[in-house]
């Protein structure tokens, strides 16, 4: 490898248009060093998860003072129909077929407005030998990093990012829970390694969650070779298998989970989370259990629910 110093530019990429005329654009950040691999960084596909674009800016301090063999490409901001809405999803009067960007890659250039979109940003993505991309999970989620389980570069990378558990799961699951779509999946479909890492909730920026976003890029960046120095040693990780089986509401209502239910704990197949209640009658309409046995890394806090929608996120330890 040889290491230069780093130059770095803005561009803005126009990805479509609106009805108005208005171009969709995205800020695009390269740091070009000397020889190297190209690793592609991008976060907020979906416009309430904040930590990781504030894990890139403070990225960018730590890059603009570096010394890089190759090109890192970053997009801090996605997707910014939902980021501008301050919303999941892109709002369905924009693309009423396709409201979740993350089930769209690599797009399609005749396809929904999102799939345009993505197909004009994956010409980027594509370049790259290794990709990482960033969310931020609901508000009782454990911190993790999801890889594929049969690519093994992908865990390597996983891995080195240095969260406390690391998720490995299945990318061609079919039903409502797919992967397929996903920009993790495209990528991997692709050849291109890459990680998605859930960083704490969403809504609001967490600087605990910021500085594992931004100290787990930069350690991918030293794994590939992007950086000069070692990568640093990560913590003692728990390896966890995604289970496709999903805890679901079979009645809509109101969730109550069990008080001594947290995310983190070991649950038996069958144990008891909590119960949905009619929030007029009083009723218990459901007694939610648990699908599959193993580790709670998803569990909302009480909310109203759907019946269909999911409730739990259980995964295997391996």
């Amino acid at each position: 490898m040889e290491y230069e110093p780093v130059t770095h530019a803005t561009t803005d990429r126009t990805l479509g248009r609106l009805p108005s005329g208005a171009e969709v654009t995205v800020t695009v950040h390269r740091y070009t060093g000397g020889p190297g691999p190209t690793v592609y960084v991008q976060a907020a596909q979906h416009g309430i998860e904040l930590n990781g674009p504030a894990a890139l800016r403070r990225l960018h301090g730590r890059l603009t003072e570096a010394v890089l063999a190759g090109t890192v490409v970053v997009v801090p901001v996605v997707n910014p129909l939902a980021f501008d809405h301050r919303s999941y999803m892109t709002p369905s009067e924009y693309d009423v077929l396709n409201p979740n960007f993350n089930r769209v890659w690599p797009g399609d250039d005749d396809g929904s407005l999102q799939e345009r979109l993505a197909a004009r940003l994956w010409d980027i993505v594509s370049e790259a030998d290794a990709a990482v991309d960033l969310h931020t999970g609901t508000a009782d989620m454990l911190e993790h990093v999801r890889v594929c389980r049969d690519h093994p570069e992908a865990r390597r990378l996983g891995e080195a990012f240095g969260t406390a558990y690391l998720l490995t799961d299945e990318l061609e699951t079919t039903g409502e829970d797919s992967f397929s779509g996903t920009f993790r999946a495209a990528a991997a479909h692709e050849g291109i390694p890459a990680v998605t890492a859930e960083l704490a909730n969403s809504r609001r920026v967490a600087h605990a969650a910021v500085e594992t976003g931004t100290d787990g890029v930069q350690n991918v960046l030293r794994t590939v070779g992007v950086l000069p120095d070692e990568p640093t040693d990560s913590p003692d990780q728990t390896l966890l298998h995604d289970e496709p089986d999903a805890t679901r509401a079979s009645a809509s209502g109101l969730f109550e989970p069990r008080p001594e239910v947290r995310v983190g704990d070991h649950v038996e197949a069958g144990a008891e989370l909590g119960d949905i209640y009619c929030p007029a009658s009083f009723e218990r309409l459901q007694t939610v259990t648990a699908e599959c046995g193993g580790v709670v890394y998803s569990l909302p806090r009480g909310a109203a629910v759907v019946a269909g929608e999911r409730l739990a996120s259980v995964a295997r330890p391996v």
